[in-house]
């Protein structure tokens, strides 16, 4: 048979999912193992609002379990006349076995148990509450006046072997065969008529559960588009992961700028587009930056002009941040910023930064005599040393580390 179940919850920090799905899969299979139960494949799926465990070829009982224990010596447990001792009766007794049903063996006595095979609904029953429980998050949320912890609150449970629902509850919340689809383009509630068919059903209503299929699209879809425009991606793995548990159902598209933004170092650029707005920035044949980017909605191509338009505004803010700091900035040379060092903490019991840099002027000094640097090189050294700190006090590192 085939086992599914379906953890619902609020939006999930994209960063926590590789990690809890990991734990999921993990635990799954060492109950399952503990358990005796055999399996043929185990995956698990996860996307903003769920997180789905499938098992297939689960065996409807576990393995019938023959044990060999070994008791007392064969010299305590019989009397010189070959009757059975108390140490005999009582060992027999724990095994639930006849003390005739004992064995000697090499001086020792043994006894050979069985246990029989329990029902896989029996087992999964009882696992997967614990699934839900032993899961560890970096922060984990209470909510309402439950005692109940969760990385975010749990609004359904789905828990299927073949068609039949397996009872769970945990934080008030039962399970059955409903699920749901896309918060805007997919229904509010979706019978799963079997476990089979959860992958499948959930993609007639825009959701791609499987997180490996999701990030191949979201990737052809980035590259399609920047063939189209002759231009190259800015490419992060770390970032098209982070995308990708964000979204259920994948649309990429691209925006632009305008072109007196480049007129910034590419980095003040870079940043507001990838660390803040989750974009990739897209570059000419020659690397240089272009007045365009790439992002990916979590929703159809319906009226995807205007989620461009907005993507566009609310880049063109940060850009706007971004001018006004950097001109800002440099209106005070670095060497009047020393004054502000001494707002900033370097480290509880050794100072402000303004400490540091006096400290590093000192050894600076010393390494400049050891290593006979010319004097000329050794007034370099003084200058940058003195300068080295002074850009923490500037608005661009401030808002754009």
């Amino acid at each position: 048979k085939d086992l599914l179940f379906e953890i619902g919850a609020e939006e999930i920090p994209a960063g926590f999912m590789p990690n809890i799905l990991g734990q999921l899969k993990q635990l799954a299979e060492i109950k399952l193992n503990d358990a005796h139960l055999p399996f043929e494949s185990i995956a698990t799926y996860g996307t903003p609002r769920r997180l789905a465990l499938i098992v297939k070829g689960l065996a409807d009982t576990s393995a019938e379990i023959s044990e060999r224990h070994k008791g007392p010596s064969a010299s305590i447990a019989y009397d010189a006349d070959g009757n059975a001792t108390k140490a005999a009766i009582g060992f027999a007794r724990g095994k639930g076995l006849d003390v005739a049903d004992l064995v000697v063996e090499d001086g020792y006595i043994y006894a050979e148990t069985k246990t029989a095979g329990v029902p896989a609904k029996d087992i999964v029953t009882d696992m997967l509450p614990q699934l839900i429980t032993g899961l560890n998050f970096p922060k984990s949320m209470h909510w309402g006046n439950l005692d109940a912890k969760f990385v975010r609150p749990v609004r359904w449970l789905v828990a299927l072997l073949d068609e039949e629902v397996i009872p769970v509850e945990f934080a008030t919340v039962k399970s059955g065969n409903v699920t749901r689809g896309h918060r805007f383009l997919g229904a509010d509630e979706i019978t799963i008529k079997n476990a089979a068919s959860y992958v499948d059903t959930l993609k007639e209503n825009f959701v791609m559960v499987d997180q490996d299929a999701r990030r191949e699209l979201i990737s052809k879809q980035l590259h399609d588009i920047s063939a189209s425009k002759n231009a190259s991606i800015v490419w992060d793995d770390d970032l098209l992961e982070e995308i990708n548990y964000l979204v259920e159902w994948p649309t990429a598209l691209c925006g632009g700028f305008e072109e007196s933004y480049l007129t910034l170092p590419d980095a003040a650029i870079i940043t507001p587009m990838k660390d803040h707005q989750r974009y990739f920035p897209l570059v000419d044949q020659d690397g240089k930056l272009l007045p365009m980017f790439l992002t990916v909605r979590n929703g159809s191509d319906h009226s995807i002009e205007v989620v461009q338009a907005g993507n566009e505004r609310v880049l063109r803010a940060r850009l706007d941040d971004a001018k006004f700091f950097f001109n800002e900035d440099r209106k005070k040379p670095l060497i009047d910023r020393q004054d502000g060092l001494t707002k900033i903490v370097f480290q509880e019991g050794l100072g402000n930064l303004a400490d540091k840099t006096e400290r590093l002027l000192k050894l600076g000094r010393v390494f400049g005599e050891e290593c006979g640097l010319h004097e000329d090189a050794a007034v370099v050294l003084e200058r940058a040393t003195e300068l080295a700190k002074t850009d923490l006090t500037t608005g661009m590192v401030t808002e754009f580390t």
